[in-house]
């Protein structure tokens, strides 16, 4: 059984290929585009852009997640988000929407305006006491999808992958206690959180451990510092040949969807790479 919208809203199967998010930043602040959508209708330029272009998923964010942002009030995130997301469901309604957030409140609101699913930088556990996800919770009780992600404030590892994976297995368990169902659920290993450049070329690198957890993965490198240290591009929107390669190793290693800014430029590196993975062994 695949994931589901609460609003039936046709979610594509990630079993057959592999999707395609496209980033909409509805911030003043984000790394690489922060103040571009600053009203609706810029919005839902944007949209209709991302869609065309290929996108199979939008997700909105209305908080920036870069190192350093200032924290954002839910009511104030809240009110850049819902006038979009309501927008984008009469608009576009077969479009699948998700809400980039890890308030349980505002999380519920977005979805109660017409988003089909969120995407969780937090793994689930703000505001959390002991094994608790109050996201969990929330979309449960909305019935959508959660992608949990996994973060931490700081590379404090002393062994990286027994620890990531450990931390993302407790969040995907304090999900399902908290009464997800198992096919509503994914993961993100948070490339850019709380990692070394290195380890976050690891994480690419052998993305099957992530895939091996029995979840669908989340991949978002796209035009991030690491692709800028590695080839020696300050300029985020130089970063193309980095997003590139990124996203066909990580589809080799079991990725099933890349959350990127550029859909048209990646959308011919996903068919490619799709294929290699696809054929057989042996003609």
């Amino acid at each position: 059984m695949s994931w589901s919208s609460p609003h039936g809203t046709p979610l594509p199967d990630w079993r057959r290929r592999t999707l395609i998010m496209g980033i909409m930043n509805l911030t003043p602040d984000s790394f690489s585009d922060g103040g571009e959508l600053p009203g609706v209708d810029d919005a839902l330029r944007r949209a209709e852009a991302l869609l065309d272009e290929g996108a199979d998923v939008l997700d909105l964010g209305a908080e920036s997640t870069r190192p350093g942002a200032a924290p954002v009030a839910a009511d104030d995130e809240l009110a850049r988000l819902l006038p979009v997301v309501q927008a984008l469901r009469r608009r576009f309604p077969r479009a699948a929407l998700s809400v980039d957030t890890y308030k349980p409140d505002v999380a519920a609101a977005a979805v109660a305006a017409g988003a089909d699913l969120v995407n969780d930088v937090e793994g689930g556990r703000f505001g959390a006491h002991g094994d608790e996800s109050p996201m969990g919770a929330a979309c449960a009780a909305a019935r959508c999808p959660l992608i949990l992600m996994h973060r931490r404030r700081e590379a404090n590892y002393r062994e990286f992958w027994p620890e990531m994976l450990g931390d993302l297995r407790a969040s995907l368990h304090a999900a399902r206690s908290a009464g997800m169902a198992p096919e509503q659920l994914w993961t993100d290993p948070g490339f850019g959180f709380g990692k070394t450049p290195a380890q976050n070329l690891m994480l690419v690198r052998d993305l099957a451990k992530v895939a091996a957890l029995g979840y669908p993965v989340l991949l978002g490198t796209s035009r991030k510092s690491t692709l800028g240290l590695v080839l020696d591009e300050p300029d985020p929107l130089r970063r193309g040949p980095g997003n590139d390669v990124t996203a066909a190793w990580g589809i080799a290693q079991g990725c099933s969807m890349l959350r990127v800014h550029d859909v048209a430029a990646i959308r011919p590196v996903v068919r490619m790479a799709d294929a290699l993975r696809q054929t057989p062994r042996t003609a």
